[in-house]
């Protein structure tokens, strides 16, 4: 059944991929009105010097188990980026998922999280669940107050698409969204039947009109670190250089750290410690 859900997954991203594609951006001749909008199959088959049959079974789901090279040559075809054409090999060649547990947070990763103010940092679990937050990530981010004892804590995904005051204090706030979408997509790739992927999926297809537009369109993106601005009428205009980190002992695990520029530092200690 999991391989049959991956067959298909594979099919739908191709056929996203395939139908955003015209032929003259392939540098093909276009003949004839189309009745669908993109690339033909048999012309992606060409393009990636593969039979039309076999390329139609890989679309359609069928069990074919294309080679690395075979995925690369349709990957040019269609145009894919890097990040694309890792999630295409990805959904390909799912690697055997492991059971999902109850993350453990260790003493010593809390306590490198608490010492990084007035930076903000925090550890998102496999879904995206918040599992630890400083001082700062809850005063940028606007996050409650963190302990141990909380019953339910945010959702990092949940909080964009439905954070009414988030809407409203971020900038271009739907291009943002769409991308986390896709980052969180790609995350998905990894985890294809995991009950608590699934679930979130299905709960934001039911409350959020833009996810409910944007996953179908099967965009992909992958978190990338570099220099982050954020506003906020309380602190004013925020720098930030962003890292991601992942445990080795547990790669579920993502360490989101927002190192604050000079300035942007400065303002951050003096507001928390008029708030103690």
């Amino acid at each position: 059944m999991e391989e049959i859900s991956s067959r298909r997954s594979v099919g739908e991203f191709l056929r996203s991929r395939r139908e955003r594609l015209t032929p003259e951006d392939v540098g093909l001749v276009s003949y004839g009105r189309r009745r669908t909008p993109g690339l033909r199959r048999e012309e992606v088959a060409q393009l990636a010097h593969i039979g039309t049959s076999w390329y139609t079974s890989l679309e359609q789901g069928r069990s074919v188990n294309p080679s690395e090279d075979v995925l690369n040559h349709i990957a040019m075809a269609l145009r894919l980026t890097e990040d694309e054409c890792r999630h295409l090999h990805l959904l390909a060649r799912p690697v055997q998922q492991e059971k999902a547990e109850d993350p453990q947070l260790n003493a010593g990763l809390e306590q490198m999280i608490r010492a990084l103010e007035p930076n903000p940092a925090f550890v998102l679990g496999r879904c995206w669940d918040l599992l630890i937050w400083n001082k700062a990530a809850e005063f940028v981010f606007q996050l409650p107050s963190f302990s141990h004892q909380m019953q339910h804590k945010p959702n990092w995904m949940r909080r964009f698409l439905t954070d009414t005051k988030l809407r409203l204090d971020i900038k271009d706030w739907e291009t943002k969204t769409q991308i986390m979408i896709a980052r969180f997509r790609a995350d998905y790739a990894h985890f294809p039947n995991d009950p608590r992927f699934k679930e979130l999926i299905e709960e934001f297809m039911q409350t959020s009109p833009l996810f409910r537009e944007s996953w179908p369109l099967h965009d992909v993106q992958v978190v990338t670190d570099g220099r982050k601005r954020r506003y906020d009428p309380r602190i004013g205009e925020m720098e930030f250089e962003h890292v991601t980190l992942q445990p080795p002992t547990n790669p579920d695990l993502k360490i989101m750290i927002y190192t604050a520029s000079t300035d942007t530092a400065a303002r951050l200690k003096r507001l928390m410690s008029n708030q103690e």
